[in-house]
């Protein structure tokens, strides 16, 4: 495989394979996208990439991380997002949406404004889990979910999901990775239920397998649907969620109509040890990809165009999603194309640069 050859998913073509993952931005307003959105994510679509993700995207108000997190749970939020994923396939690039709901990790500070809860008063709210566990000592405890709470999460990524479609998206991204929600039913660190939706493998990963399944009964069977992970928990002595959960997982996902995994790792625990190095996370994808068949996407300290060329070519993921590399520079696909002899073509305001 080549970093810069198509890659084809259901009716979509990527023109290529550097994709811009998900970040958040914290600057919406009652979850309503605005120009800052509009040119952040723009930009990254002129600036040659593949398909652009928009962040971690609330499917409740009250599964938003932080107060100033997007949304999709009602209609003047999927309003907002339709000029801007206008405009990111406008410029060549494939608009999708990450799905998020935080769980215990909601009601936060925006990273700038501190760290950790909302004080009390200042606009925090209640927070939900699969058990009444704080993320960590000072958090708040959550509510831990019962029956009818957990069909309601179902009901709102599948209604998202149908406000994403009507807003322009031609992807859709879950968000099971860390130690979000649908990640913390996953653990058995963060999830000590005692029903249906606890306990034994099965049991934990219910609550994803029937999300799943309830967003492609609204998302177009024609378009993909994506999962991202965390492949490990990075807890001591092989506890909590592990890679071989996750290739299992995917094996499980994969005939529910889940078209790639996105394999990041970590966020359950806090102050854990996680050996940081370039391209960390990508023996974890290469494994997925191994075992499980299916696609992955690599991603993590992935910031140079040789780098990311590898992963593809010696086939350990299919995509690379690059994050805070995409940050430092909007055009780094353009970059990497110069550097490696490929060509994304220019807007033709551009083309003189180009």
């Amino acid at each position: 495989m080549n970093l810069f050859e198509p890659f084809a998913q259901r009716s979509l073509t990527l023109r290529h394979r550097l994709v811009v993952a998900p970040m958040c931005q914290y600057s919406a307003t009652d979850g309503v996208p605005d120009d800052w959105h509009l040119v952040h994510l723009g930009s990254r679509a002129v600036g040659g990439a593949a398909l652009v993700i928009a962040e971690a995207t609330a499917v409740s108000a009250r599964g938003r991380i932080s107060p100033q997190d997007t949304g999709l749970w009602n209609q003047a939020q999927g309003d907002a997002w339709q000029p801007i994923t206008r405009f990111i396939k406008q410029h060549g690039a494939i608009a999708g949406v990450q799905l998020a709901h935080a769980g215990r990790k909601a009601s936060t500070l925006r990273p700038w404004e501190g760290h950790g809860p909302v004080p009390s008063g200042q606009g925090d709210w209640r927070t939900v889990a699969p058990s009444a566990l704080p993320f960590d000592n000072g958090w708040h405890t959550p509510e831990a979910l019962d029956d009818d709470g957990t069909q309601a999460v179902i009901t709102d990524f599948r209604d998202a999901a149908q406000r994403a479609l009507a807003a322009g998206f031609e992807l859709v991204e879950l968000h099971a990775a860390h130690g979000y929600l649908l990640h913390q039913f996953l653990s058995p660190l963060s999830n000590q239920r005692d029903d249906r939706y606890g306990g034994s493998f099965e049991n934990r990963t219910r609550l994803v397998r029937e999300v799943i399944m309830a967003v492609r009964e609204v998302w177009p069977a024609e378009l993909p649907l994506w999962l991202r992970i965390s492949a490990t928990d990075w807890a001591e002595h092989g506890a909590g969620w592990t890679i071989e959960q996750s290739v299992q997982l995917a094996k499980q996902v994969k005939p529910l109509g889940v078209d790639l995994i996105d394999v990041s790792s970590g966020g359950l625990l806090p102050k854990v040890s996680i050996p940081l190095e370039p391209g960390y996370q990508v023996p974890f994808a290469a494994r997925i990809r191994r075992e499980a068949d299916i696609a992955t996407g690599a991603v993590g300290l992935i910031t140079e165009p040789e780098q990311a060329a590898e992963i593809v070519a010696s086939g350990a993921a299919d995509v690379v999603l690059t994050a805070r590399e995409s940050l430092r520079d909007p055009y780094f696909p353009r970059r990497a194309a110069q550097q490696l002899g490929a060509n994304i073509e220019a807007p033709p305001q551009y083309q003189r640069a180009w």
